[in-house]
């Protein structure tokens, strides 16, 4: 068992032979069962144009599975600040916090959400990536405009989202929480998050250093089906090996085919090497280790099977064998 709290994201994928539709009815089962299971929270990721992983703003699965359940609390993991209008943001999740008091995080993140610079640019109304002033920039304004132009009454919880030493060293320097994306790229998480404790100024939001580590985890009865499991996945990371973003999320048995090169094999191996696969056991032990290594104050495990009931029988035997007893 380990004692920080165990939470989830949500990456919507899309399953092959499935309609968006169908993975959209999927998040509505998935949050009422974390619910249940008494994991701390639940986040949505923005994607755009993917054929694996469904287009659905988070503020909107936000705000619904906030009317499907009682304690989760629940937000964007994250939006994507260059997306939007920072005042926007803030009203839509300042909206959100005061009607479910105590329940709303706003996790703030900085990448486009897509692979295609058409998207992108779109999704910018034609302007170019931001730089990091823009960025800096984008993420204070939503904050004062929390405070200042929304001032409803609980406010969401801000989290700044990061991959690198950069976003970590902003989450700081603004005293936020940082929520640090370890299963996409666990070689910057030691010495990102060392950086972000000895440079953090504490602010209104946040009075010490907060660190949730997220963490790809698939839990299975044994390690052969974590393995088959997370086929899938791996299929659509020896192609972003490749700088596709376009391949499709494929089922098991697909993947079990799937003609991986050496180098991906290699790749693959390395970043498993990282996260949390395997039996109850195995899972239980990684994730342990990680809390200590990181120092973690909080889990966040992202789990992205093909099957929904796959998928909540990860987190089913996570919860039973490795979240600690409510008390």
């Amino acid at each position: 068992m380990i004692t920080v709290p165990l939470s989830a994201l949500e990456v919507a994928m899309v399953q092959a032979g499935t309609r968006a539709a169908d993975t959209l009815r999927d998040t509505t089962e998935f949050a009422r069962r974390l619910d249940e299971l008494g994991y701390r929270r639940l986040w949505y990721a923005e994607h755009h144009h993917s054929p694996a992983i469904g287009a659905f703003p988070p503020v909107v699965l936000t705000a619904h599975a906030a009317a499907s359940t009682s304690s989760l609390r629940l937000g964007s993991g994250g939006v994507l600040a260059p997306n939007h209008a920072p005042i926007m943001l803030a009203e839509q999740f300042g909206t959100l916090a005061a009607l479910h008091a105590g329940r709303i995080d706003l996790g703030i993140g900085r990448g486009p959400g897509t692979f295609d610079e058409s998207t992108a640019r779109a999704l910018r109304r034609g302007a170019g990536p931001t730089t990091d002033d823009e960025y800096r920039d984008d993420v204070s304004k939503t904050l004062r405009f929390l405070v200042e132009e929304v001032a409803l009454d609980p406010l969401p919880e801000p989290w700044l989202l990061s991959s690198s030493t950069a976003g970590a060293a902003l989450a700081a320097e603004l005293g936020l929480p940082v929520a640090f994306a370890h299963h996409i790229r666990p070689d910057n998480t030691l010495a990102a998050l060392r950086h972000y404790r000895e440079h953090f100024s504490p602010s209104r939001w946040c009075d010490r250093p907060r660190v949730l580590v997220c963490v790809e985890t698939v839990c299975a009865k044994t390690g052969e089906e974590a393995a088959r499991l997370a086929g899938p996945m791996d299929v659509v990371k020896a192609g972003l090996l490749k700088g596709k973003g376009d391949i499709p999320f494929p089922t098991p048995e697909q993947a079990a085919v799937h003609p991986f090169t050496a180098q991906e094999t290699r790749a693959l191996a390395g970043f498993r090497a990282h996260q949390a696969h395997g039996t109850p056991d195995t899972v239980a032990t990684r994730l342990a280790d990680l809390a200590e290594a990181t120092g973690a104050d909080e889990l966040m495990l992202v789990t992205p099977v093909h099957a929904l009931t796959d998928r909540l029988k990860s987190y089913e035997l996570v919860r039973r064998h490795v979240m600690a007893p409510a008390e």
